[in-house]
């Protein structure tokens, strides 16, 4: 007899419905599964088998054979085990005819018959409701993530026997548990508050946030860069509703989402300067996300980043200007989003030193360690902000600084003004405008185009540096409420382009 049962494939951050059809029929016992499977899906008969008959089911001493299909789509994961369980029971009739034709099913399966949690839930959900799947058959622990979605049924069961049982209309109480607090999130403690002087960063740190900014920030050791860049969370606006599917649906195909339910914060993500390019950028066969991905909508934090190696910084150069990344290996394509905002820090010196005049190091050697940002990777960060070394009086102050909601506050309301602007054109924020739109909403005036001609001359700024220029002073504009790009808005958005100097011509 033959059973069909709809399940999911994972593809980059999306998933790709799969028809499971299982043939039991006569003949020598044995058990195939075709439709191009990884091992873990390979290895599923020996779970299911055992799953089956734990669960207090019989397992048919028959051939079986599951095609996965379409077969020219690589299949990966143990999500398949519950899909494949089921069909086998609807074959050998202990499914009611038809009870598997309006449901999609995911979930791994213990040897017990206890259904395990599986990644990319909430991705599997979204393809049901673009499909019009009537309902979803998910294990306990990821139906928060997919009752995040509206005009879908879902129905989550913990053992094989429950879900069974749902299938065949039996009234069956789930236990659902409840859901466990939030968990903490970047900024939740942290306040800009906390940073003793260094206003000019702070303005810088606003600004960035404001725009959607990256930034660089150079200073000795204790200067305050990771924390400036740790309170850049504390600002930025709350994602919205589209944004908070979309972020989660990346973080639930990484099998990051835990049970938590949906990320309610922009992500932050802090690699280690070891890491290698497909940690960073993405990869593996088939393709995963990389860091870049799972700091979509959020900020990726590069401390130390002059130790990074030089070949993986310059991995960075597509995902900074388009905002994906496409990975191609053989076993498959990846088209991944990559939207973050960058922040790296850095100190003046490979030593460290607390400042130039008791720096050990000579001019070449510092140009050569801040040299291994090369030019076009600089270009395509709008912020360079250089921090001096803090002063026992700025230590020894007790006055507290302005507030982190205080500043996202004014973040907030430069977002709106940026919102209002760019509707309808698939752009948010400023940071993001094509050169055509830097052209048509960043149109200096007279004086404004003369700062600029001097920039280009003195900092020997490139056409990049040229258009960030403007992005970066438009953003300063919407700070003040300005509608229109003055002449102080642009030698601000200037003087954060000091890093261009030691490539002059």
């Amino acid at each position: 007899m033959l059973a069909r049962v709809l399940s999911a494939a994972l593809v980059g951050v999306e998933a790709v419905l799969v028809r499971v059809e299982v043939d039991v029929a006569a003949g020598l016992p044995a058990f195939a599964t075709v439709g191009l499977p990884d091992s873990a899906v390979r290895e599923s008969r020996e779970r299911v088998r055992a799953a089956i008959r734990n669960a207090g089911f019989a397992f048919p001493n028959d051939r079986i054979t599951v095609n996965l299909a379409p077969a020219d789509l690589r299949k990966e994961g143990a999500s398949f085990d519950l899909p494949i369980a089921l069909g086998i029971l609807a074959a050998t009739g202990l499914i009611r005819d038809g009870a598997l034709g309006s449901f999609a099913v995911v979930g791994e399966l213990a040897l017990d018959g206890q259904i395990q949690p599986v990644r990319g839930t909430l991705a599997v959900a979204l393809a049901c409701r673009r499909h019009r799947i009537a309902a979803l058959v998910v294990p306990v622990a990821n139906a928060a993530e997919a009752r995040a979605l509206e005009n879908l049924r879902v129905l989550p069961a913990p053992t094989l026997r429950e879900a069974v049982a749902l299938l065949n209309g039996d009234d069956v109480a789930v236990p659902v548990p409840a859901a466990p607090p939030p968990a903490p999130q970047p900024g939740d403690d942290l306040d800009l508050a906390d940073i003793r002087g260094q206003a000019h960063a702070k303005r810088a740190l606003e600004i960035a946030a404001a725009g959607a900014h990256n930034i660089l920030l150079v200073g000795p050791p204790g200067s305050g860069k990771t924390m400036l860049a740790r309170r850049l969370a504390a600002v930025l606006p709350p994602l919205s509703p589209e944004e908070v599917i979309e972020v989660s649906t990346i973080w639930s195909v990484a099998g990051l989402l835990g049970r938590h339910g949906l990320l309610a914060t922009r992500p932050f993500r802090a690699p280690h300067h070891t890491i290698s390019v497909s940690g960073l950028i993405g990869g593996g066969s088939p393709p995963h996300p990389g860091e870049v991905t799972l700091a979509h909508r959020g900020v990726l934090f590069l401390d130390e980043v002059a130790e990074f190696q030089a070949h993986v910084l310059e991995s960075l150069r597509q995902p900074l200007e388009d905002g994906r990344v496409a990975i191609v290996r053989a076993a498959g394509f990846g088209d991944f989003p990559s939207r973050f905002q960058l922040v790296a820090a850095a100190n003046p010196c490979r030593r460290g030193c607390p400042s130039l005049d008791q720096c050990l190091c000579t001019p070449a050697e510092r140009a050569r360690y801040l040299g291994r940002l090369s030019r076009p990777l600089l270009d395509r960060i709008d912020l360079h902000v250089e921090l001096p070394a803090l002063v026992p009086a700025d230590l020894a102050g007790t006055a507290p600084g302005e507030p982190s909601a205080a500043v996202a506050a004014r973040v907030a309301t430069a977002r709106a003004r940026q919102h209002a602007r760019f509707r309808g054109s698939g752009v948010r924020v400023n940071a993001a405008m094509s050169a055509r739109q830097v052209r048509k909403l960043c149109a200096p005036a007279p004086e404004v185009e003369r700062l600029l001609v001097q920039a280009v001359e003195r900092l020997g700024l490139s056409a990049r540096g040229h258009d960030r220029v403007l992005k970066v002073a438009r953003t300063i504009a919407d700070l003040e409420g300005s509608e229109g790009i003055r002449a102080e808005h642009c030698a601000e958005a200037i003087q954060y382009r000091g890093l261009d100097r030691q490539w002059r011509p």
